[in-house]
């Protein structure tokens, strides 16, 4: 019954069209979970110095301020987690005491945030979402539940995103200053995209490598990259490539 119960959260938060019927549907499954709190954010990255984030969650609201301050973010050891891989992160009072965050920990325990699951999903074009359900007490020590409770968030969330991006739209880049890239030097960035060597953007771009090489240089210097790769994965985020 539960499993259908389940299965039933993924299609129906898949197909939630307002921001009141995708919260609704997030609670929902949180509580079938058998968890109090559930927060879901989408997070665009706009420039190299600039993103975008959208939250939803049913956080108290004594409590929401707090919550909500991503300078916070800094310092909590799960978040911290969730920007640099893609695993999912079981935590609990020993996470925070570990990384010297044990007053964050305090902090949130006040307000029922003792124990939780948190993952993130890294996708193209700049476009993170986040999602992380919270509870007043331990959870379940037999490994069997734990992957169990994973393996239905994961498969949420994966649905989730997709309604999340619909619901809150890509922001344009406007009052955003973007590098201003001559022709030739996006034409080099393309070249290299495809995985070409600086002799071989030189050749296809009847140009010297040495040219080729100061056009992705000066590319590089632009989108304040360290190296051509970055330069190129910037470009794209931005929108200046295809």
């Amino acid at each position: 019954m539960a499993g259908r119960m389940l299965e039933g959260g993924y299609l129906a938060v898949m197909e939630a069209k307002t921001l009141s019927e995708f919260s609704a549907q997030l609670v929902r499954f949180a509580q079938e979970l058998d968890f109090k709190f559930i927060n879901a954010l989408v997070v665009t990255d706009i420039s190299p110095e600039h993103s975008e984030f959208e939250t939803v969650d049913n956080t108290p609201p004594e409590y929401v301020d707090v919550y909500r301050d991503l300078s916070g973010a800094q310092r909590d050891p799960v978040m911290q987690h969730c920007k640099r891989a893609a695993i999912p992160i079981v935590w609990d009072q020993q996470t925070y005491v570990s990384q010297g965050a044990a007053d964050y920990w305090e902090c949130q325990a006040q307000y029922g945030y003792m124990t939780g699951i948190a993952m993130a999903l890294h996708l193209p074009g700049g476009r993170h979402f986040f999602m992380g359900v919270d509870r007043d007490r331990p959870l379940s020590k037999d490994p069997r539940e734990i992957t169990r409770i994973v393996a239905d968030l994961q498969l949420f969330a994966v649905h989730a995103q997709d309604a999340a991006f619909r619901i809150f739209p890509r922001p344009t880049s406007s009052g955003i200053d973007l590098p201003s890239l001559t022709p030739r030097e996006l034409e080099a960035l393309r070249w290299t995209m495809e995985g070409k060597t600086a002799w071989e953007v030189g050749t296809i771009m009847s140009i010297s490598e040495r040219t080729a090489v100061l056009h992705l240089q000066n590319s590089m210097r632009k989108l304040a990259s360290v190296n051509k790769h970055q330069a190129v994965l910037k470009a794209l985020r931005l929108g200046l490539l295809r």
